[in-house]
C-alpha cells in the first residue's frame, strides 16, 4: 500500500499563511494579563463542584494532634475557645473599658495574620444534657422527689434557651513553608491571644485536635445523635482518614438557595453593611434567635502603610473627578460650586476616615460577615432566613443570599480559617469592634451539689452554681409571708449545717457531765461511734496527769451512760 500525502491548493495555503501571519502579529500577553489568567483559572479549579465524595468538599488537607490544621500548602490554623462576661448589663463606664479593650484586643492582629470568629447556637444533645442535671437515685424514699426535681429540670432546659448551647470561637492562621516554620508562630500568637483574653476577663483554652474534630463532627453532622468517637491510634490499622469521622452522609448543593446536610437544611447569607453607625445589639440579637444559627466574621487586617496611601489615592481621585465638574460647569455657564452630592459625601467621609488612621488608634480591616441558618425543612428555612433578615433591616443593613454559592458559604463557616466568599467591607478598628461578642456571663457549674437557682435574663440558659465553690457564696433571698427564709438560705450549706449542730450537741453532753470549768482545756472528747476518745490540742502538750483526767472522766461518761441505760 503506498503512503499518499494530502498537499494543500495554493488558495487554502495563502488563507491558512495570512492567517498565521496575523496571529503572530497580535499583541502578545504581558505579565499582568498572564498573572490575571493564572488566577481566574485557579478561582475555577477552587470552585469546580466536581468533587467525588463528601469528604472532598471539607476544605482542609490535615489535622494534628496539637491542634494545628494545615488548610492548604502554604495555610496553618488553630482555634481557641473564648467564654462570655458580663457586657449588656453593664453601666456604661464598663461597657467604655470593655469596647477599648476589645479595640486593643483586634488591634493586635497584623496584615500576616487572618483571624475568624465563630458564633454557634446548636441543638443540645439531649443525652448529654440529661446526664448533667439528672439526680442519681438512691432507693429510699426520697427518688420520688429526686424524680420530679429532674423532671423540672429538664422543663426548664426546653423552655428556657430552646435546646440550644451557644458557644464562641476565635481562628488564627498564618501562611507559612511548613509545618516546622508555621508551629514555633502559632504557639506564639496563641500565647499573646490568651494572655489578651485573660486582660479583658474572658476565660479561654486553646483546642487540640480531638477537640477542633469533635467540633467540626457536631456542625456537619447535625442530624447525627451519635456522639464522636475517635482515636489517633485508628488511622493508621484502618486506612482512613480525619475527614472519614467528621463528613455527613451527604452533601446535596443543587439547589441555588439553599443546600442540604444529612437530612438538615440550611441557607448561607452574607450580611451587606449599609448603614453609617452600627450598633452594639446586633450581633446580639442575631445570636438571641431561637434556631441553630452560625454567625461568621472573618476579618483580614489591612498594613497602616498601605491602608494610608489606598485612602490618599482615593482622595486624589474624588478630587480630580470634583475638577472635572467645575470645568463642567463653567463651561456650561452655571455656578462651579454645584457639584454633585455624593462627590461632596464621599471626599468628607475620605478626609475623616484618613484623620481617623493618622491621629488616632486605628487600623483597617476587611470584614466578611456571613450568617448561616439551619432548619429542619424548608419552610422552616425560610422563617428562620427572613427573621434573620429582619433583624439586618433593623440595623439599617441588608442580608444577601448567597445563590449558587451556598457551597462556598457553607465552608467558609466552619472553624478552620479559610474564607471562600471574597466578598468584603472596609472598616476602622472600632466599626469592627463594634461586633461585641459579649452578652452575659453563664452561671454553669456541674458539680454534684449544684442547685438550680434560675433562667438567665439574657441567655435563657440554666443558672446552676454551687455556691460553696463561688468567689462569694453569699445570696440574697426573697420571701413571702409564711415562706421559711432560713430553711431556704441553710439549704446550700446543709451538710455543714448538719455537722455543726452534732458538734454542739456532743459539747452539750460533755459539759453536762463535767462542767463547764473543766481543767481538760488542752484535751477534747469526741463522741465517735457511741464510744469516747481522746484528742490532744495542736498547740497544748497533753501531759500524763491530764491523760489520767482524760481516761478517769471518759470512764466515769461511760458508767454514767451505762446506768442511765441500764434504768
Amino acid at each position: 500500500m503506498k503512503q499518499t500525502t494530502s498537499i494543500l491548493p495554493s488558495r487554502g495555503r495563502k488563507n491558512w499563511t495570512r492567517r498565521y501571519n496575523a496571529l503572530s502579529t497580535a499583541r502578545r500577553l504581558t505579565g499582568a494579563d498572564k498573572r490575571q489568567i493564572e488566577a481566574a483559572i485557579a478561582n475555577a479549579k477552587r470552585q469546580d463542584k466536581r468533587h467525588k465524595s463528601a469528604q472532598d468538599s471539607i476544605p482542609f488537607q490535615r489535622m494534628f494532634p496539637d491542634g494545628i490544621c494545615r488548610v492548604t500548602d502554604t495555610y496553618y490554623t488553630k482555634t481557641i475557645q473564648f467564654q462570655d462576661i458580663n457586657y449588656q448589663l453593664s453601666q456604661n463606664e464598663d461597657k467604655t473599658a470593655i469596647f477599648d479593650g476589645w479595640c486593643d484586643f483586634l488591634n493586635y492582629f497584623d496584615a500576616s495574620v487572618h483571624f475568624q470568629l465563630t458564633f454557634l447556637n446548636m441543638a443540645a444533645n439531649k443525652d448529654t444534657y440529661g446526664t448533667q442535671i439528672t439526680i442519681p437515685l438512691r432507693g429510699d424514699e426520697d427518688d420520688a422527689i429526686r424524680t420530679e426535681y429532674t423532671q423540672m429540670l429538664r422543663d426548664q432546659l426546653a423552655k428556657g434557651n430552646n435546646g440550644l448551647i451557644k458557644t464562641k470561637y476565635l481562628t488564627f492562621g498564618i501562611e507559612a513553608d511548613g509545618m516546622k516554620t508555621a508551629k514555633p508562630r502559632l504557639e506564639r500568637i496563641e500565647t499573646d491571644v490568651l494572655n489578651n483574653f485573660k486582660r479583658l476577663g474572658v476565660a479561654a483554652e486553646p483546642l487540640n485536635g480531638t477537640d477542633r474534630l469533635r467540633l467540626l463532627h457536631d456542625m456537619l453532622r447535625i442530624d447525627d445523635p451519635a456522639p464522636f468517637r475517635f482515636s489517633w491510634d485508628w488511622l493508621a490499622s484502618s486506612g482512613l482518614s480525619v475527614k472519614d469521622f467528621i463528613a455527613p452522609s451527604s452533601f446535596e448543593f443543587a439547589k441555588g438557595n439553599y443546600f442540604g446536610i444529612g437530612q438538615k437544611r440550611g441557607a448561607a447569607s452574607f450580611l451587606q453593611i449599609l448603614a453609617p453607625e452600627l450598633n452594639d445589639r446586633m450581633l446580639a440579637d442575631f445570636l438571641d434567635m431561637e434556631s441553630s444559627l452560625i454567625v461568621t466574621m472573618h476579618v483580614q487586617s489591612v498594613d497602616q502603610v498601605s491602608a494610608i496611601k489606598t485612602i490618599k489615592r482615593k482622595i486624589t481621585d474624588l478630587d480630580r473627578m470634583k475638577i472635572e465638574e467645575q470645568k463642567k460647569a463653567v463651561r456650561s455657564g452655571y455656578d462651579m460650586d454645584i457639584i454633585p452630592s455624593d462627590l461632596a459625601t464621599y471626599g468628607a467621609e475620605a478626609k475623616k476616615l484618613l484623620q481617623e488612621l493618622q491621629s488616632r488608634n486605628e487600623r483597617m480591616f476587611l470584614l466578611t460577615f456571613l450568617v448561616l441558618n439551619i432548619a429542619d425543612s424548608v419552610p422552616k428555612l425560610r422563617n428562620n432566613v427572613f427573621q434573620t433578615s429582619s433583624i439586618a433591616q433593623k440595623y439599617n443593613c441588608q442580608l444577601v443570599r448567597l445563590d449558587f454559592r451556598q457551597e462556598e458559604g457553607l465552608m467558609s463557616s466552619l472553624p478552620l480559617g479559610l474564607n471562600q466568599v471574597e466578598i468584603q467591607r472596609s472598616l476602622t478598628t472600632s466599626a469592627v469592634a463594634i461586633f461585641v461578642p459579649f452578652t452575659t456571663q453563664e452561671l454553669y457549674q456541674n458539680g454534684s451539689e449544684a442547685l438550680y437557682c434560675g433562667l438567665n435574663a439574657l441567655s435563657n440558659n440554666l443558672i446552676m452554681v454551687d455556691r460553696k465553690f463561688l468567689k462569694n457564696p453569699n445570696g440574697l433571698y426573697h420571701k413571702g409571708t409564711g415562706t421559711p427564709r432560713k430553711t431556704q438560705a441553710r439549704a446550700p450549706f446543709a451538710a455543714q449545717t448538719d455537722r455543726e449542730r452534732r458538734k454542739r450537741a456532743e459539747r452539750k453532753n460533755i459539759q453536762k457531765v463535767f462542767g463547764t470549768g473543766s481543767d481538760l482545756h488542752p484535751v477534747f472528747l469526741l463522741f465517735v461511734r457511741g464510744r469516747f476518745r481522746t484528742a490532744q490540742a495542736p498547740d497544748c502538750p497533753v501531759r500524763k496527769q491530764e491523760r489520767s483526767f482524760a481516761t478517769f472522766y471518759t470512764n466515769r461518761l461511760q458508767n454514767s451512760m451505762r446506768k442511765g441505760a441500764a434504768a
